[in-house]
């Protein structure tokens, strides 16, 4: 039967070793979230510009079918008129990126519709991730 020594150093880490750590750590973590965020930006705007290019595909189906543009685009998911042969959208009506309403404008004023996505503010103008993504550009 052995007996342990008390005063012997043990093996573990000591807190001072842990803090120090913790601290490369956030360092670390503080260089690089600032370039994640960066990139969830700006893939919700591919995100904002891809669901517009499906939401005009589907209002030109409906025009093709139809002999007009939607009133909404509720009725590219619905409508009782016999010409419909919908539902022009797979699933539901998306919201943006943000989850907003993507406003739809008929007439519109840069064509013959507008969609237009406000951005992250969910309010016309602004710049950055507030910019609105629009239809006609």
């Amino acid at each position: 039967m052995s007996k342990k020594n008390i005063f012997a150093p043990s093996r573990g880490f000591t807190l001072i070793e842990m803090l120090i750590v913790i601290i490369i750590l956030g360092l670390l973590a503080s260089l690089v979230a600032p370039k994640m965020f960066g990139k969830v930006d700006k893939a919700r705007i591919k995100t904002a510009k891809a669901q517009i290019e499906l939401l005009s595909a589907a209002i030109d189906s409906f025009r093709l079918d139809m002999g007009r543009f939607p009133s909404s685009l509720e009725e590219l998911r619905q409508c009782n008129d016999p010409k419909w042969d919908g539902p022009y959208l797979p699933k539901e009506i998306p919201l943006d990126p943000w989850n907003h309403p993507y406003v739809y404008k008929y007439p519109g004023e840069h064509g013959p519709y507008d969609i237009i996505c406000y951005g992250a503010d969910g309010k016309p103008g602004g710049d950055g991730n507030d910019k609105d993504i629009v239809s006609w550009k």
